[in-house]
């Protein structure tokens, strides 16, 4: 499982690649930050110096997660794809059951925001689409019922 490829867009690459620089910035701090609360004396009742161990945690946790996925990334550009279904990086134009247009770009789960039409490609309305043709409808399975959408275009962009 650890080495499945995680695909992603180029400017969630460069995202995590930018995260993993500011964290690497903050890492010498969070040490500096731990020898001035041992500075203080008495361990067992330094409360900055337990938040500050507790920083450096969260610290090297996430670079090694940002490390991994960037080591497992497999970075598309759609602009390179073509077809007739959808796939990852896809942009898709959808009318909804009230004939209301939408449009979503399939992503990774760390690039999606539905707000600016962005969806993971392991969402449930993502899972649907993927493989999908001009057309065809998709149903998808919501929290607050069940959603039906048409294909109407797809698009490499």
């Amino acid at each position: 499982m650890a080495s499945d490829k995680v695909p992603m867009l180029a400017e969630g690459y460069r995202q995590l690649e930018e995260e993993l620089k500011r964290l690497k910035t903050e890492r010498p701090e969070v040490v500096d930050a731990i020898e001035e609360a041992r500075a203080h004396g008495d361990l067992s009742e330094n409360a900055e110096y337990h938040a500050a161990k507790e920083r450096q945690g969260q610290i090297e946790a996430h670079i090694a997660d940002i490390e991994d996925r960037l080591a497992r990334a497999l970075v598309i550009d759609p602009t390179t794809l073509s077809g007739d279904k959808v796939v990852f990086g896809a942009t898709v134009s959808l009318k909804d059951e009230d004939d209301k247009p939408v449009r979503y770009q399939l992503v990774g789960q760390q690039e999606a925001d539905a707000k600016v039409g962005r969806i993971s490609y392991n969402s449930p309305l993502g899972r649907a689409l993927i493989g999908r043709q001009v057309g065809e409808e998709v149903e998808v399975t919501t929290p607050s019922g069940d959603r039906y959408y048409e294909i109407e275009r797809i698009e490499f962009v």
